[in-house]
């Protein structure tokens, strides 16, 4: 039987869960901080910092050097293409493993999560010439094809967990009432597993926004979203902290939004079969 929680144990568990959160979130706010001060202002000491004046010069001028808008539209067709793409591929592939699974089928998922360990510094060279032989350098779908794959690993491996939650009587019930192949995955297994699916969708459009290596190799400034708008403001001459923090700022925003608002949908999928 599990002992009761005492209020100093959880006393102790709510302190220790704050500190963690300001341990994780103090880098945001700091980042925040300085991208409202002058250049000679954010390389002061923390306390000049926090006491300097505030200003909007840093993004004044982030704005007149740089098309925001145009690596925001980069972003969110690069992630969000990526992402989609890799769903159609991943949910027929997810599904044979969960439903018609074979002796070689946890082979092929351990070897599909073991591609994620190679280094992408690897594989670069050959991506480049073949990207520069097909007119794919410097594109947004060459871009969506790149991280598709790249991302391919855990979105099928996230989908099959979520199916494997899934009673199987269930489908075998819907074939023996005639449903077809398309029928099964679209109007029984894709509603019952929806949950999993947009938490699949959610943390791969994140971790398609914030991939830099692969942008910043294979763009120059057609395709460049986001992550090369921030390294844009390092320079051989130095950091412009101020820049740097401001656009930084602008290149978060907009993920960290859609993930305020989508927090309960993506703790709902992450934990869809945890608790029967």
């Amino acid at each position: 039987m599990a002992r009761a929680v005492t209020p100093r144990r959880k006393l102790f568990n709510t302190l220790l869960a704050w500190a963690v959160g300001m341990v994780i979130f103090f880098p945001i706010f700091w980042i925040f901080v300085l991208s409202f001060k002058t250049e000679g202002d954010a390389i002061s000491t923390p306390l000049e910092v926090l006491t300097s004046a505030w200003t909007l010069e840093s993004y004044a001028v982030v704005q007149d050097r740089s098309d925001y808008f145009k690596h925001f539209t980069n972003s969110v067709i690069i992630a969000v293409g990526s992402t989609l793409l890799g769903v159609l591929v991943a949910v027929p592939a997810a599904w044979s493993m969960a439903f018609v699974p074979s002796k070689r089928t946890r082979g092929i998922l351990m070897w599909m999560l073991s591609t994620k360990m190679l280094p992408a510094v690897g594989v670069l060279y050959p991506i480049y010439l073949l990207f520069i032989e097909m007119g794919l350098l410097d594109s947004r779908t060459g871009l969506v094809v790149v991280l598709m794959l790249i991302n391919l690993p855990i979105i099928v491996w996230m989908l099959y967990t979520y199916f494997r939650e899934i009673p199987v009587e269930i489908l075998e019930a819907a074939r023996m009432d005639g449903a077809s192949l398309r029928s099964e995955l679209l109007y029984v297994l894709t509603p019952m597993a929806i949950p999993g699916i947009a938490s699949t969708v959610l943390l791969n459009v994140i971790l398609a926004w914030n991939e830099a290596f692969w942008t910043l190799n294979l763009t120059a400034a057609k395709a460049a979203p986001l992550t090369a708008f921030i390294a844009s403001y390092s320079s051989p001459e130095g950091l412009f902290y101020a820049k740097l923090s401001a656009a930084s700022v602008m290149a978060i925003t907009p993920i960290l939004i859609m993930g305020w608002f989508s927090q309960k949908q993506l703790v709902r999928g992450l934990t869809f079969g945890a608790v029967k």
